[in-house]
């Protein structure tokens, strides 16, 4: 049967005050709902993105002592930090997977800086330290780009694209876009390495306000979903939630209806590849 890894970003990049204890306790819960993997960015106390990984490594040290859901730490985000600090999570060994960006954006009223120099510095950092990168694709010149680094670097297999729409500026969360995506994605990588599994995709929206493409995506055969606050609040039409582990259960539930199964941690490390020795803090 078909597995989807759910991913849970809970963390609003809005400014706000930063607790590991807190935020620990809602990703394990959401792990309980069926999130295998939490997305989470190199923060202050504040929420301001920062270097700094000291109270990163306290919020993961406390998931750790209380359940096994895959960290992926992400290099990305609008801020005015250098690349090589925007890399800092790509060395500890408790990450275990690092999102990567491929391509520069307008979000909202930001442009989201991502030139190719900095582009092959991440992936080079990625790769170096072993970790394995989920490249989120925000429009569909990145895909290219993408092919083209493959032919540079040794990226490993399967590679996980995660397609994201929805913010002001780029892909609007539409059928259309979506289709236009995976078309672009299957004639640049073949429609084999999609059946293949070689190329994984996923399906993140911003600014989710019901769940009508998430249930697109997986009749579409996505292989993994993203949800929670970084994306939206949203668990129902109308209907705010103050906590990811419901939006988290409710994501599980559609993966079912859809046919599939919710991959569990063990599975997505296995599939992904991800090393042992990587799910500690030290």
């Amino acid at each position: 049967m078909h597995e989807v890894l759910l991913s849970v970003a809970p963390v609003s990049g809005a400014p706000h005050l930063i607790d590991p204890a807190a935020i620990a306790e809602d990703v394990c819960a959401c792990y309980e709902a069926g999130a295998a993997m939490v997305h989470l960015h190199v923060r202050d106390e504040n929420g301001a993105l920062t270097p700094d990984l000291s109270l990163l490594a306290e919020t993961v040290r406390r998931i750790r002592e209380q359940c096994d859901i895959v960290i992926e730490i992400s290099t990305g985000g609008v801020s005015n930090l250098s690349i090589e600090e925007r890399c800092a999570p790509c060395t500890p060994d408790w990450v275990e997977a690092n999102s990567l960006n491929v391509g520069s954006v307008n979000l909202g009223d930001a442009v989201y800086c991502n030139p190719i120099q900095d582009v092959r510095y991440c992936v080079d950092q990625i790769l170096k330290n072993r970790k394995v990168p989920e490249i989120e694709v925000f429009e569909l010149g990145m895909i290219h780009t993408v092919s083209e680094l493959m032919k540079e670097y040794d990226f490993p297999k399967p590679v996980l694209f995660a397609l994201v729409f929805g913010h002001p500026g780029e892909m609007p969360a539409t059928p259309a876009a979506l289709r236009h995506m995976l078309d672009f994605l299957a004639e640049t990588f073949t429609p084999e390495a999609l059946q293949k599994k070689e190329i994984l995709w996923g399906y993140t929206q911003a600014h989710r306000e019901d769940w009508e493409m998430m249930r697109h995506a997986l009749s579409l055969g996505a292989d993994s979903l993203r949800v929670g606050f970084e994306d939206s609040d949203i668990l129902a039409p109308g209907v705010r939630t103050d906590r990811n582990a419901p939006i988290v259960q409710k994501a599980a539930q559609l993966i079912r209806e859809a046919g599939a199964d919710v991959m569990t941690s063990t599975r997505a490390r296995e599939i992904l590849g991800i090393r042992a020795g990587q799910r500690g803090v030290n």
